[in-house]
């Protein structure tokens, strides 16, 4: 943690990769948390989803919301905060709408480490998923 009101800092690799080709989506990435989210979106410039809202307990999106997201390729990069929310916790709890989106991202896409950021590439599936 340590960035804007508790979120991540956002290194310069890791605003570069999430800036890369943004303009082909809706959203560059998605976060959990507006704390989270804004610290991507102030240092690129580009739309980055608060997924579960303020604090990542609101149930938007859905699961389901967020997969047609992705499988209709809004958006680029999932976010994984470090702590529970890497491991599908979240903030919002292990029952909440964030902790199974980013349960559901990390066991089907392809997960990457940059500037110190997990980054989840939500346009490559990993293999048999």
């Amino acid at each position: 943690m340590g960035g804007l009101l508790g979120g991540q800092r956002v290194s310069a690799a890791a605003a570069a990769a999430v800036k890369k080709d943004a303009s082909a989506y809706r959203w560059a990435a998605a976060a959990v948390g507006s704390q989270n989210a804004a610290g991507y979106q102030l240092a690129t410039q580009v739309p980055v989803m608060a997924v579960g809202g303020f604090n990542g307990s609101d149930p938007s999106p859905t699961l389901r919301q967020f997969e047609a997201y992705v499988k209709a390729g809004k958006v680029h990069y999932f976010i994984a905060a470090g702590g529970a929310e890497a491991r599908g916790g979240g903030r919002g709890g292990t029952e909440s709408a964030s902790a199974g989106i980013a349960a559901w991202v990390a066991a089907h896409f392809t997960k990457s480490t940059v500037g110190g950021a997990v980054l989840y590439d939500l346009t490559r599936p990993v293999e048999g998923a």
